[in-house]
């Protein structure tokens, strides 16, 4: 089993990333595995080895943290695609039964560190206030009982764009877009869901012209919404319409 994935991993790998330096991903996929061992940076690794350390960054050098983000999108748009082709084509009914969805959520984790990356004070429903940490959003595609992750980015506060949450979720549903229409696949087709966080007649707008039209939102009772010219809240249109 993983000697299969392993090759699909490095069999794709090679073809979506030929001019970069093969021993230099080598050195990274080291690293990777080397966390399962308590080995957690370069130099901690380097000493159990009883190599020099300087080796592996001289190799290191050669990638950006760009080229890693963009390795690990191409990856989960692949690994994706493959299980979304043999379905999308089907009829509306065997669609409807994988129970495919892009799950949309976000999640504070508490930080101690001061020169950690977008560490800014966040709400926690986890901890019903507000802590120090980092509030990462993500973009889950969920596919007969299987939740395969497509995106990950971290909330700024601050910056020249993308500083709400809003802002990011278009970016990265823009960027899964164009990634899946690369492997045949229209992923404005799935539906959307999300909690009452994300609730906006402007970010509804928004996803329509991107394609998306079904949006699920795990809104609250208060919420008021207005269909046909009727306005009331959430509570009173689920005794109307169920």
């Amino acid at each position: 089993m993983w000697q299969e994935e392993f090759i699909w991993f490095f069999t794709l790998f090679h073809h979506e990333f030929r001019t970069n330096n093969p021993i230099a991903f080598e050195v990274l996929m080291v690293l990777a595995v080397a966390h399962l061992f308590g080995f957690y940076n370069p130099k901690q690794l380097a000493d159990f080895l009883a190599v020099p350390h300087q080796n592996f960054y001289a190799e290191l050098k050669h990638w950006s943290i760009y080229q890693v983000k963009k390795m690990l999108l191409r990856f989960m748009v692949k690994q994706a695609a493959e299980q979304l082709t043999p379905v999308m084509s089907k009829s509306a009914a065997t669609r409807s039964r994988a129970g495919m969805t892009l799950s949309i959520d976000n999640s504070v984790m508490d930080r101690c560190g001061k020169l950690l990356r977008c560490t800014w004070s966040w709400y926690s429903g986890r901890y019903h206030k507000v802590i120090r940490g980092q509030d990462v959003l993500g973009v889950v595609l969920t596919i007969r009982h299987i939740a395969l992750p497509l995106h990950l980015l971290f909330c700024p506060k601050q910056g020249r764009y993308h500083t709400t949450k809003a802002d990011l979720l278009i970016f990265m549903l823009t960027q899964l877009k164009t990634a899946f229409l690369r492997e045949g696949i229209d992923i404005t087709q799935l539906p959307l869901t999300m909690d009452s966080a994300y609730v906006s007649q402007e970010l509804r707008q928004r996803l329509h012209q991107l394609g998306f039209l079904d949006i699920i939102i795990a809104g609250k009772g208060h919420y008021v919404f207005t269909i046909d010219a009727q306005k009331w809240d959430a509570s009173t249109w689920k005794k109307v319409l169920l």
